[in-house]
């Protein structure tokens, strides 16, 4: 006679102790803060960096558009990975390359060893941050329970951007600016233990992976991006300038033409067929271009001109996240009942007035008087528009299509923001070189041998002839910004409209959306 034994077989891709889902929103959620401190972290570490690797302004704006080329290129990639492989292993996998890739950032000892590892970086995020979201779904029970879930997601997701300003003030001021990348390692290492522990696999569903878009996609804007930054440096006659164009112009076509073929596409073309869907896109990318572009050269500006040291860089871009999670709350309350246009052309106007401010700024101006209040302004402007470019651009898609439609927004912020500051880099580089022509006289007619010595090898002023040629660059930079937020007023008032059938839609889901930065 045998005795029964209780089984003890799990389900395959089972949590290895189930039924503990504060701790799984935790361990996602986490996640979703490092991904977004990331980006934050960073930037205020760049000067530091600049010093340490030799780094021209040029090319300190690839450590930004290394990691945003990666991450918004690979990001549908990335969502539909998780639906075919499963997304517990999909979001195991982006932890994991997101972690070593920056330990290998924080040991760079050159320029294009950081570099390959804020790409690599980008990459991991990609495949972490999109799956994360799709767990949320697959842990949570449909209602109050997953409503929960996602509003801590969104309060992340804003909160990360202060967060990482402070959190890379203090580590570059006590410690070094490798901490600001080294910090990811714990933190990966310890999501990375916890996730099969506490969130289920998800169901794979079949499917195609669209390599060539992918590749296509990435590989175009990367080539335009560096067409431009090379032009800065030297000039739209130069071979390799030429030549990257070319190469965008290719790929990108050769995109459009795969994406027209392919059975999955990972941007589905008849997404752009909604008119008020692409013309939230074209928003996004316009006022991402000028986002990046305005946190990028403001830290130059306090931390080389004003003498702030990180902390206080840190502390003195809180007021910007302040005014956009403000101004995000108050568009949640109000986009049911006026429809997304008035917030898309109050907003969009708003940052560029903000933008426009700083095209004003002076060697002299201090944080009050030249930065904090075009600051606000811009801040206030973009937290009108995160909510309501969100909502509007999934609204009236189908349910299968919504995490296409909502991850082109995440993708067109990214790339938008590579792109706008490769801009932004170009015009500061010319309009700098002018001044420095400019000011060469007057330092020459100054300058000890010494100092013109080191000049004459280096080709950079000292101050505080190098603090005017900063300013002015940056300030003529401000004026392309002011440009790209005018693209984004004119599309708010010429394509956008509002639609009975997305105010009934909006009325339903706006109070289920969070602030998003």
């Amino acid at each position: 006679m045998t005795t029964p034994q209780l089984s003890t077989t799990r389900i395959p891709g089972a949590a290895r102790r189930e039924g503990r889902p504060g701790v799984a929103l935790t361990v996602i959620a986490a996640c979703q803060l490092m991904v977004v401190l990331d980006a934050t972290i960073v930037n205020i570490a760049l000067p530091h960096m600049q010093t340490d690797l030799e780094m021209t302004t040029t090319d300190l704006s690839w450590v930004i558009s290394a990691y945003t080329l990666a991450f918004g290129g690979l990001l549908l990639l990335g969502g539909r990975a998780g639906d075919i492989l499963g997304r517990r292993r999909v979001f195991l996998t982006g932890i994991l390359i997101f972690t070593l890739a920056s330990l290998l950032g924080g040991f760079a000892q050159e320029p294009w060893q950081l570099l390959i590892a804020r790409a690599l970086q980008g990459v991991g995020g990609a495949i972490a941050s999109p799956t994360s979201l799709a767990l949320i779904t697959t842990t949570f029970a449909e209602g109050p329970e997953r409503n929960r879930a996602f509003g801590v997601f969104a309060a992340v997701s804003a909160g990360g951007g202060a967060i990482g300003l402070l959190a890379g003030g203090m580590l570059t001021e006590w410690l070094d600016w490798r901490w600001v990348l080294f910090v990811n390692v714990p933190i990966g290492l310890l999501i990375a233990f916890l996730t099969p522990l506490y969130i289920n696999e998800s169901e794979r569903h079949p499917g195609r992976f669209d390599i060539a878009g992918a590749l296509t996609s990435t590989g175009g804007m990367a080539s335009l991006v560096y067409g431009f930054i090379r032009a800065s440096q030297d000039g739209w006659r130069d071979a390799l300038t030429i030549g990257s164009f070319a190469a965008a112009v290719l790929l990108l076509a050769a995109f459009v033409l795969i994406e027209s073929r392919a059975p999955d596409p990972i941007i589905p073309l008849r997404m752009f067929a909604d008119r008020i869907r692409t013309g939230t896109y074209v928003v996004m990318l316009s006022l991402a271009a000028a986002m990046f572009g305005m946190f990028f050269f403001i830290v130059q500006f306090v931390q080389n001109v004003l003498g702030f040291s990180p902390i206080q860089s840190g502390l003195g871009f809180l007021p910007v996240t302040v005014a956009i999670i403000t101004a995000a709350g108050l568009s949640q309350r109000l986009l049911p009942r006026f429809g997304p246009k008035p917030f898309m052309v109050a907003g969009s106007a708003l940052t560029g007035i903000g933008l426009a401010w700083l095209t004003f700024i002076e060697p002299d101006s201090s944080y009050l008087s030249g930065v904090l209040g075009p600051m606000l302004l811009f801040g206030f402007g973009m937290g009108l528009n995160f909510v309501t470019l969100t909502l509007t651009a999934v609204s009236g898609v189908a349910p299968q299509e919504a995490g296409a439609a909502s991850g082109l927004l995440n993708a067109s912020q990214q790339v938008g923001g590579s792109l706008g500051l490769s801009i932004l880099v170009t015009v500061f580089g010319t309009a700098g070189r002018n001044e420095t022509e400019k000011q060469v006289p007057d330092f020459m007619a100054h300058a000890d041998q010494a100092q013109a010595a080191l000049f004459r090898q280096t080709g950079r002023l000292p101050d505080p002839w190098g603090d005017v040629v900063l300013t002015r660059g940056i300030a003529t930079a401000f004026i392309a910004a002011v440009a790209m937020a005018g693209v984004a007023v004119v599309t708010a008032l010429l394509v956008i409209r509002v639609r009975r059938s997305d105010l009934e839609a909006l009325n339903g889901v706006a109070a289920e959306a969070g602030p998003a930065a």
